[in-house]
């Protein structure tokens, strides 16, 4: 479903990621992890079109993307939710989640379906639809997010660090339904500080370090493996 080849990409003089390859299949969930600062982000705002990419190539679904603008890759099914969510505070839930279907305010009854799927997935917001999104608790408002993203019907997700900021309970409830929605059939990209978590809902991972994969392979194995080992007691 995706694959980048070779990308690299700068800040000023300054490269941030360097002949970064990897790739995604259709269904899996993959995992990038890595020491802060390694790029992970980076790499995210270039697939999301946000940055450009110095050199290399990014195909979605056997298409070049490389550098399109982020509104023609997200009406293409590729969808980021930003570190620190980013929702509208001002905002009902409701109205936060019909902003997500925008590409998708044609169709009607598609949106309803969507909005009916989200309060399935995330009962909470359900609850609270007509209450202040700026109101809720942190883990509410990431599965807000995760909600408003689902409403435009992605094809493949992108998560910058879901888990930023929540309390325990709230990051077990979160990854809970990342592995439901994975199970449902959505593709995952998951960059995560909470390694275990991350890893123990994906197929694959990725291991980035000062801007380059260091490591690749199964989860369970990159969780194993020393790299990761010494990554958690950094």
């Amino acid at each position: 479903m995706l694959k980048i080849k070779k990308l690299t990409v700068h800040y000023g003089p300054l490269p941030a990621l360097k002949e970064v390859s990897l790739q995604i299949e259709r269904g899996e969930a993959v995992s990038l992890i890595g020491p802060n600062r390694a790029g992970k982000t980076t790499l995210l705002l270039t697939l999301s079109g946000i940055l450009e990419t110095t050199e290399g190539r990014i195909y979605f679904e056997e298409e070049d993307i490389t550098n399109l603008t982020p509104h023609r890759i997200v009406t293409r099914g590729l969808m980021h939710i930003p570190q620190g969510r980013h929702i509208f505070p001002t905002l009902s839930v409701l109205d936060n989640l019909r902003l997500g279907a925008y590409t998708k305010r044609k169709e009607r009854d598609r949106m309803e379906g969507a909005l009916e799927e989200v309060f399935l997935l995330f009962p909470k917001l359900g609850e609270r639809k007509s209450q202040r999104a700026g109101t809720l608790s942190g883990g509410e408002q990431q599965m807000l997010a995760i909600g408003r993203a689902l409403m435009g019907r992605p094809k493949l997700l992108m998560l910058d660090e879901p888990s930023l900021g929540l309390a325990p309970r709230f990051i077990e409830e979160i990854f809970s339904r990342l592995k439901q929605m994975n199970q449902k059939g959505l593709t995952l990209f998951i960059v995560e500080q909470e390694i275990h978590s991350a890893l123990s809902i994906s197929h694959r991972g990725y291991l980035l370090r000062n801007g380059r994969l260091i490591k690749e392979g199964p989860a369970s194995v990159i969780l194993e493996s020393e790299e990761v080992r010494d990554l958690v007691t950094l």
